[in-house]
């Protein structure tokens, strides 16, 4: 499996290019930004962009959607219940990112769903609480987390649509029972390093006591 981060945009946003080798297909995971060196780097790597998938709908995350869909033509996947999300972005906010309103979502998941590119799969686990249509993305051995759960810390909840009894209920059901060597790979580089593991979040995340 090919796999890079990288950090994108003005909020430390972390994207990922996944791809399967043996076949060139791939996706992007929130490309928040930087939309040419994304396509630059999948390229150089033989990795055909199939999907943009967004972990949920908040600007910061979504803000280059809409001119990685134009140069890539590639649907936009993203759960359910953040599709709205996409369009209806206030435009204050867009201007205080800087940003572009997302096109629609052109492919709806929900938890369970397979994201599937040549022999590489992607688990599609709802994880609510930073927002309502908040996923991670599972495969073994890695785990794209959004902005649930961060390198020893966890996203926000004091905005519209979060619920911090949502998201504790998230990771502790759903993501720290994953195998203690899981990669967990955050949406932002807000750590003090920019990977961690199940194990590690367990006995070191102040905010899963």
């Amino acid at each position: 499996m090919f796999l890079k981060q990288m950090e994108v945009g003005q909020m430390a946003v972390f994207a990922y290019i996944i791809g399967d080798q043996e076949s060139g297909e791939g996706l992007v995971i929130d490309p928040a930004g930087d939309v040419d060196s994304i396509i630059a780097t999948a390229n150089k790597n033989n990795i055909k962009i199939k999907y943009i998938v967004n972990t949920h709908g908040h600007v910061d995350h979504t803000s280059g959607n809409k001119e990685m869909k134009a140069k890539t033509g590639v649907p936009i996947v993203i759960h359910e219940g953040d599709a709205p999300m996409l369009v209806s972005t206030p435009a204050t906010i867009l201007a205080m990112f800087g940003a572009e309103q997302s096109p629609p979502a052109d492919i709806i998941v929900k938890n369970g769903d397979d994201i599937t590119m040549g022999k590489v799969s992607l688990k599609v686990i709802h994880t609510p609480g930073h927002s309502p249509g908040g996923i991670a993305l599972y495969t073994d051995g890695y785990v794209f987390t959004g902005d649930t759960l961060f390198v020893e810390a966890v996203g926000r909840t004091d905005i519209p649509g979060g619920s911090w009894d949502v998201m504790f209920r998230s990771i502790h059901d759903k993501l720290l029972t994953l195998p203690a060597e899981t990669m967990v790979l955050p949406g932002h580089n807000y750590g003090r390093m920019p990977t961690s593991t199940i194990a590690h979040e367990k006995r070191y995340n102040p905010f899963l006591k």
